[in-house]
């Protein structure tokens, strides 16, 4: 009897601990981004941010090769939050996005909800909410 309880404590212990690390994982997602892109020169660089640190430093970058006219990158565990992602095309690959002598953009340019506004995006208007859900995005240019 006792080789029972203790054999049925084990067994709990295990599985609780199981579906202890099962709901840590699952407070992380993944964010996709796939962005249609004309141009087979250079590659598409990808910011994901939180309002803080919006257009100032991602809080990740990561870098989309341009393969069958479209780049894709996956943001991975990712907390629940809110977040927004901009994005430019990188055709000369100098990693960062170049600018007319007027200030206007020399290379294509988007924002989540596909925001295309005069002037900078505005965090309002780009802004998502990231669940334990994985999430799938296309951003036109």
């Amino acid at each position: 009897m006792k080789t029972i309880i203790t054999l049925t404590l084990a067994l709990t212990t295990f599985i609780l601990s199981a579906q202890t690390e099962t709901d840590t994982i699952s407070e992380n997602t993944s964010i996709t981004v796939t962005v249609p892109v004309q141009s087979k020169d250079g590659n598409v660089i990808f910011g994901l941010y939180d309002e803080a640190s919006f257009m100032k430093q991602p809080l990740v970058g990561l870098e989309g090769e341009i393969e069958d006219e479209k780049a894709t990158v996956t943001f991975k565990n990712i907390a629940p939050g809110t977040y927004a992602i901009l994005l430019y095309h990188d055709k000369n690959e100098n990693k960062q996005m170049d600018f007319e002598p007027n200030g206007m953009p020399k290379e294509p340019y988007g924002a989540s909800n596909n925001v295309m506004s005069m002037g900078p995006p505005l965090w309002s208007d780009t802004k998502f909410e990231v669940t334990n859900e994985p999430i799938e995005l296309e951003i036109r240019m």
